[in-house]
């Protein structure tokens, strides 16, 4: 064989070897994305599965708004003095000081959501509430800082009684105090945010956050009043403690002015006028007297049209949702998934029907379904033979009841019809939730 023979077979060896390299690379490229599709399919379908499940610990739900260091600080601490079971959620109210590239390297150490926008402290402890999967929750903000036993002396004092709705520590504690004692547990009419512990069945009896606040104590104070009408208590733990180490708190905003408490205290106000007499008198109403479950959906009316964060709408009566079908002309008020689901499924009602009830079409006396009004002021909506006071103009307009009819009546012509639990606004939700 030449040595030009040789040469040419040398090549064809060679290139019969990078084609069957070639091939191979290939066959390992498809073979990878086959099984990163598969991988991915299966993920899904574990997650779908699995999805409903809780775990037996407590979801530790982070709101956080250019607060980058110390929000590290937080995690920190979390790490260091909780014993108990426990997973991290950190919501990041669209902050613009490294805080995403910092959530986004911990995937895997902890559960994030990086908000498209600022949306408050109440959007974005909504949106951490949404993604827990803890039996327990806490809501905390990132300025905070836990100390020894924190959450295992809190959660003692939650199930020391099943009346106790939320449990706050308190910021300045001997450290050396910082162990479970009955004795520090105090009940108050109110409780400040910067750390909440409370169970996930409150959470799904009183729902979320009203997102009509901006960023102010009044966001605490709307949930506190909430619950309390639920029947529930609520108490600070002496003998839990954590820091708060500056700043306005996760989910506020840095630049927060006197404007956005202004704003707050007036939505309040236009909300419940005088919320401790609704305590007051939901305390002595008969259904709390007589051990009956109260949710938030007890306080809203009946005979008015709802939806979710879905196509589906539904009319309200007698306990139940029932799905409209048809086109819906009379107004429709928008209320979260977890309060929808409050109420069972009842049979499916035309457009045309629940449009006669709404109105009160065909009602002989024009009492049965509408709005009484009274001469001192007071409104209550008629619902059949029981009678409900709205307890603010905030709770007439949301609901739409000032669109029903209405009569000027006497004391004496609702003698004779029971007076149920009174009608609050629901929630107000910026984001599907």
């Amino acid at each position: 064989m030449g040595m030009a023979d040789a040469q040419s077979l040398l090549r064809n060896i060679k290139n019969r070897r990078r084609a069957s390299l070639s091939a191979t690379e290939s066959q390992r490229k498809v073979s990878y994305r086959v099984g990163f599709r598969e991988g991915y399919r299966q993920g899904v379908q574990y997650g779908i599965q699995n999805y409903p499940k809780l775990f037996d610990g407590t979801s530790i739900v982070i709101a956080t708004h250019n607060q980058l260091d110390m929000l590290r600080q937080c995690i920190n601490s979390i790490a260091a003095y909780t014993n108990s079971s426990y997973e991290i959620i950190v919501v990041d109210n669209a902050s613009t000081d490294g805080t995403a590239d910092y959530l986004q390297k911990a995937q895997g150490l902890m559960r994030s959501r990086i908000m498209d926008s600022h949306r408050g402290l109440s959007g974005a402890l909504n949106a951490g509430m949404m993604m827990a999967k803890g039996t327990t929750i806490v809501l905390m903000r990132s300025e905070t800082c836990v100390t020894d036993n924190w959450l295992d002396n809190m959660l003692v004092c939650l199930n020391s009684d099943d009346g106790i709705g939320m449990v706050s520590p308190v910021t300045e504690f001997e450290r050396n105090d910082n162990r479970p004692d009955a004795s520090p547990w105090r009940r108050t009419d109110r409780l400040t945010g910067y750390c909440l512990l409370f169970r996930r069945k409150l959470f799904e009896e009183a729902g979320y956050f009203d997102e009509g606040y901006e960023d102010s104590n009044f966001v605490d104070d709307n949930y506190s009043i909430r619950v309390r009408l639920l029947g529930k208590s609520l108490v600070i733990a002496n003998d839990a403690c954590v820091h708060n180490i500056g700043g306005e708190g996760g989910g506020a905003s840095a630049d927060r002015s006197a404007t956005v408490d202004d704003h707050d205290r007036f939505y309040f106000i236009d909300k419940w006028n005088n919320p401790y007499e609704w305590i007051h008198r939901v305390r002595s109403h008969k259904h709390i007297s007589h051990g009956e479950t109260i949710t938030s959906v007890s306080f809203y009316p009946e005979r008015v049209a709802v939806q979710g964060f879905g196509a589906n709408i539904y009319w309200i009566e007698n306990g139940q949702r029932r799905q409209i079908e048809g086109v819906v002309s009379f107004p429709i008020t928008r209320i979260s998934q977890i309060d929808l689901r409050r109420w069972p499924v009842g049979a499916p009602i035309t457009a045309h029907e629940a449009e006669r009830r709404w109105r009160g079409l065909g009602d002989p006396i024009g009492l049965d379904i509408g709005i009484a009004r009274l001469p001192d002021g007071a409104s209550y909506h008629v619902e059949g033979g029981t009678i409900r006071k709205i307890t603010s103009s905030a709770a007439m307009q949301a609901w739409s009841l000032h669109l029903k009819p209405s009569l000027a009546v006497s004391d004496k012509m609702l003698e004779e019809r029971a007076e149920g639990l009174p009608i609050i606004a629901p929630p107000l939700l910026k984001q599907p939730l």
